[in-house]
């Protein structure tokens, strides 16, 4: 059946008028709201709608604009972002400087041929080498963190000839087949199994039980290409590992000639008020990826950095990893490197360390009123949970905060821990706000 030509342009015509328009009437803002609630049932899925822990019982909420630390919705309601797309808004909204150089860049070039030599390519990749710890210095660029975690695993098994990995349970590491089966929760792994082959977890923050099981596979005469870890825990939790975790990881893989992948995708570009979560400890990895924030909030950007001497692969075939289309394609890169450059020249990760610690603090003396509910409060930086006795209760809070116009995230698919994961450019007032919100909503359960 031939498509409805008309149809189709005077569909996207109207769209379109949504987003040029510098102000939504009344009955535009409903009525983008009464089309959301028709087309993501019948087009995208009725599940992500019933999935929005915040406001699941009031889903006539789209949201429609943004800068620094807030979003509105259609009809103009501001709201304070504590989510921060799990990571992606640390520079907050629409940073000025990110958004005036990707326009600069749109304005000369989209996109690239993929045969002739692309500039920014090479000077994002070296800023990514200038940037990161050690001797990290080639850099392979794709698009989301998922596919920078695939690309180290496929990197792990070329440079060391060997198979096995150990990642840890409750690690999170993507959803393609490779990262999900790096992956310890079985809610995402179990409809796809059997996945890719050869991944052993062990308990997060336990170098012992890394060793134990490296141990027991070379004894059954498997090798392990590598340990792939995050610094921090993000959807496992907010988990912090003891501070001679990662140490003991690097000292391991040297000692049974495996690599240490480190997967910064939520942790890297300042968020836990360092550059990167490796730096709190001194250590340097053998393979580093980047995601999230790498992209300043504008442009969708993730990277695999790793060490020359495991680079040779590439150099004989540099398609081998992949041939990523849009990756590191000129506008992402562009965020990219006005990202690194607004992150270094702001001292985002200094920022956030004292704005971090204030907020950390505050909760915690929060918690101490409120114990028999607020199980737990842990972080580092901007990445802070508020752990809760039940899931219930996290979702209770996570609604009473959002009545208040305050966006917090859930983890592990439940609310049991709440991210608090804001911009930096978030305010004292913000904070306060903030903080005054969690109070009133834990006031409000117990009552």
């Amino acid at each position: 059946m031939r498509a409805d030509y008309e149809a189709i342009q005077e569909e996207s015509a109207r769209v379109l008028s949504y987003i040029a328009a510098d102000h939504l009437d009344a009955e535009t803002q409903q009525r983008i709201i009464d089309d959301s609630l028709e087309n993501f049932p019948k087009y995208v899925t009725a599940a992500i709608l019933k999935s929005r822990k915040s406001y699941a019982d009031t889903v006539q909420v789209a949201e429609w604009e943004d800068e620094g630390a807030i979003f509105r919705d259609t009809k103009g309601h501001e709201y304070i972002d504590c989510l921060g797309g799990y990571g992606v808004y640390l520079l907050g909204h629409r940073h000025p400087r990110v958004v005036e150089v990707v326009k600069h860049q749109l304005d000369h070039q989209a996109l690239h041929s993929q045969e002739l030599i692309d500039p920014l390519r090479g000077y994002l990749s070296k800023l990514v080498a200038m940037i990161t710890p050690g001797d990290l210095q080639h850099t392979y660029l794709v698009n989301a963190g998922t596919e920078a975690n695939e690309m180290a695993l496929k990197l792990a098994r070329l440079a060391t000839g060997k198979t096995w990995f150990i990642s840890t349970e409750k690690g999170f590491h993507g959803k393609t087949m490779g990262s999900l089966s790096a992956t310890g929760k079985g809610v995402y792994r179990k409809p796809y199994l059997p996945l890719v082959p050869g991944f052993q977890h062990v308990p997060f923050g336990r170098a012992d039980a890394v060793e134990e099981a490296i141990r027991q596979l070379t004894l059954a005469g498997e090798t392990v290409a590598g340990v792939i870890v995050e610094p921090i825990q993000g959807e496992g939790g907010v988990n912090i590992p003891p501070d001679d975790y990662l140490p003991s990881l690097r000292a391991i893989c040297d000692q049974y000639a495996c690599l240490l992948i480190v997967d910064e995708v939520q942790t890297g570009m300042g968020r836990t008020g360092k550059l990167f979560g490796v730096d709190h400890v001194g250590v340097v990895p053998d393979i580093m990826t980047l995601g999230k924030a790498f992209g300043g909030g504008v442009a969708p950007v993730a990277a695999m950095v790793t060490q020359h001497r495991f680079w040779d692969k590439m150099e004989e075939n540099p398609f081998i990893l992949g041939s990523s289309t849009f990756g590191g394609n000129p506008l992402a890169a562009a965020a990219a490197i006005a990202t690194i450059h607004t992150v270094v020249s702001e001292d985002v990760p200094g920022i956030v360390a004292k704005k971090g610690e204030y907020m950390l603090r505050r909760l915690l003396d929060i918690r101490t009123r409120h114990q028999d509910r607020l199980v737990d409060v842990r972080g580092r930086g901007f990445l802070i949970g508020l752990e809760f006795r039940d899931d219930a209760d996290g979702y209770a809070v996570a609604k009473a905060l959002f009545r208040r116009r305050i966006l917090v995230g859930g983890t592990l698919n439940n609310a049991r821990v709440i991210r608090i994961e804001p911009p930096y450019c978030l305010s004292e007032e913000q904070m306060d706000t903030v903080l005054s919100g969690v109070e009133d909503a834990l006031s409000e359960l117990a009552e």
